[in-house]
């Protein structure tokens, strides 16, 4: 059975349902702040998180709780990281023993996430309050649970997958938030996954791990990364399919659903960027390895001088050979082809290192499109990789000079 996308997001793999409710975080009280997401059963669960020395609290007690490799709930809030603070460790393991005491469900069992400002205190009593009413509400609301974990982003991002495992039927879905401080490495910002497939602990976290190195980690919005990334996944079992506990064809399975996700999800966080108007997707083919080619993919996506090009709709590719030599990996300049892409057709602009003849006039009608491809060839092997990014926009610095305030 081929991959088929559903409807649903978190809610779509059996056992799963969500919320998300306006709690008094943000003083926005049309914005939802605070989300749940709860299974069933207890569900196999792994994680992949900042690896920024300065860390939130949130990201410090749901590793904690996950050494189990279980858990059975999600919760979030949005408006306040909950980073830097003196009592950061005690309001998320509180904002754990909320759902234990909403729902019976172990605090140890619980993935705590936060989002928003930096260093300012959490306040536990907007949770506290609402927390029967998020509880209470949970259903086929993973559009909720979506928008309540929203921060700068400007649209909700959600997918789920239909796909079979030793001809069962499973579901894989996902939520994520995340368009600034976007430049991971292990995850980006927040992103939570559920799935129904019966599989073990450690394959969850061999199969996440492995993923995030062709998906989240290929993602750069502004070269600046978040204190709290974290992207999680629970599996609870339900679809009854044969236990999933080594690699194989049933675990492949899995990995290619959960890789559409990851991929689809990587691409919505890259064009709703902060300020950003177009998606830039890089693809890099004939790289000697995979490390060369990742290296140099991410190195023109995180440029600010491209970014700002593709802003302008400036075919400057010589900017992107610039990304390319300081990419910090062996490359053989006088061997690059570059190309610009989308929907209105592919522009060569370099062959073998030099710059050759093209039409400005088409360049600018390829590179204002919404969607923009830049194609390298490094004619140094089979290796490839692709990164995705956004342009930098005057509202990038809008945005973020008065991000707290």
């Amino acid at each position: 059975m081929k991959l088929k996308e559903i409807q649903g997001g978190v809610c779509a793999p059996k056992g799963f349902k969500a919320n998300g409710v306006h709690c008094g975080i943000r003083k926005n009280k049309l914005k939802r702040d605070f989300a749940l997401i709860v299974s069933e059963v207890r569900a196999a669960t792994a994680g992949v998180y900042t690896s920024n020395l300065v860390k939130g609290a949130p990201v410090i007690v749901t590793k904690r709780n996950l050494t189990d490799g279980y858990a059975q709930a999600i919760i979030c809030n949005s408006g306040n990281a909950n980073t830097c603070n003196d009592n950061g460790i005690e309001i998320a393991e509180q904002t754990c023993l909320l759902v234990e005491h909403a729902g019976g469900i172990s605090s140890k069992d619980v993935v705590v996430a936060s989002t928003g400002v930096i260093g300012q205190k959490l306040d536990l009593s907007p949770m506290a309050d609402h927390i029967g009413e998020l509880w209470n509400g949970l259903g086929d609301n993973s559009d909720f649970a979506a928008e309540a974990i929203m921060t700068t982003d400007t649209v909700k991002k959600s997918v789920a997958v239909q796909f079979t495992v030793g001809g069962v039927k499973c579901a894989i879905g996902a939520i994520a938030k995340g368009v600034g401080m976007v430049c991971p490495n292990m995850a980006t910002n927040l992103i939570f996954l559920t799935s129904d497939v019966a599989i073990t602990p450690q394959m969850l976290q061999t199969a996440l791990s492995a993923d995030v190195k062709n998906s989240f980690n290929m993602l750069s919005v502004d070269g600046d990364q978040s204190t709290n990334d974290t992207c999680c996944i629970m599996a609870n079992g339900l679809a009854g399919n044969k236990l999933i506990d080594a690699k194989g064809s049933d675990y492949k399975a899995f990995c290619r659903a959960l890789n559409y996700c990851t991929v689809k999800l990587t691409k919505m966080l890259a064009k709703d960027g902060e300020g950003a108007t177009k998606l830039i997707e890089c693809r890099v083919i004939g790289a000697d390895k995979k490390n060369t080619a990742a290296a140099v993919a991410k190195s023109v996506i995180k440029s600010s001088l491209v970014k700002a090009a593709m802003f302008g709709s400036d075919a400057n590719w010589g900017r992107v050979l610039c990304a390319i030599g300081y990419a910090g990996v062996k490359v053989d300049i006088n061997a690059v082809d570059v190309a610009f892409s989308s929907r209105k057709g592919v522009l060569a602009v370099c062959k073998g290192g030099f710059g050759i003849e093209f039409s400005e006039e088409i360049a600018k009608e390829i590179l204002s499109e919404d969607e923009i491809t830049i194609e390298i060839n490094l004619n140094s092997g089979k290796a490839e990789a692709t990164a995705w990014g956004c342009d930098l926009t005057y509202d990038y610095v809008k945005i973020n000079g008065d991000y707290r305030t």
